[in-house]
């Protein structure tokens, strides 16, 4: 089911999307948690770039370990699939923060936000930075260790044996 479309594997198309939403999502709650002015501005975006981030995440590690199936196993893909384990918490995390922010910042708008306890805000932005960060730096070690897996091989296979220079 997740293997190819038209020829190309799904992992590449799935993958560069997660790439862009998640980091996008981590930013936007991060934003959203700490600027008053962004979170009723933005409204219901970082918790739907949230939510799409955390569908996104095991589209690709399935169709990640569909196309494993294909290429092959490395020691370079086998790291690259033990972190992408690592970010489905994060972003299920990051997406409770944002739905918790959402309610939040709903309820400021219908009511006094002087009324609620103040330790509320303050236990969301510290969750929300907590989540945003984990989020964005799993992200990125990820997308790293995958592009080292695809490019290592890439470089191996192109580039010149010693030696055999065209002088």
């Amino acid at each position: 089911m997740f293997d190819t479309i038209a020829g190309l594997p799904l992992h590449v198309l799935v993958v560069h999307a997660t790439e862009v939403i998640v980091p996008a999502a981590a930013l936007a709650v991060l934003l959203a948690a700490l600027w008053p002015r962004f979170r009723r501005w933005a409204t219901y975006a970082p918790a739907a770039l949230a939510v799409a981030g955390l569908v996104l995440v095991p589209l690709s590690t399935e169709s990640g370990e569909a196309l494993e199936g294909r290429v092959g196993e490395s020691e370079l893909v086998e790291v690259h699939a033990h972190l992408a384990d690592g970010l489905l918490p994060w972003a299920a995390g990051l997406a409770l923060v944002a739905l918790a922010l959402l309610w939040w910042s709903r309820r400021e708008v219908r009511r006094d936000a002087g009324t609620a306890p103040r330790w509320i805000a303050a236990a969301l932005v510290a969750a929300a930075l907590t989540t945003a960060t984990g989020t964005a730096v799993e992200a990125v070690r990820v997308g790293h260790s995958g592009a080292a897996a695809v490019w290592s091989a890439t470089v191996q296979s192109t580039s010149p044996a010693p030696g055999d220079d065209d002088d």
